[in-house]
């Protein structure tokens, strides 16, 4: 049986997971960067860009509710 994909909850759920991957990222960039001294900028543009983007992309489909509610 197929389940009804529910389009929401799907995005509440990959917004969740991407402040969590940038909330882990932050902490051990800090950790190693204290440990080493070496700082990863263009990783860290890189990870902050692209989940900061998907995050908003998301909000904007929220708020102004761009999927069809069936």
């Amino acid at each position: 049986m197929i389940r009804k994909f529910n389009s929401q909850k799907s995005l509440t759920k990959f917004v969740i997971i991407s402040l969590l991957i940038v909330i882990i990222y932050t902490i051990c960039e800090f950790i190693v960067s204290t440990l080493t001294g070496v700082y990863h900028d263009v990783l860290t543009g890189f990870i902050f860009g692209l989940f900061g983007t998907e995050i908003a992309v998301c909000g904007y489909i929220k708020i102004f509710k761009l999927k069809e509610d069936k």
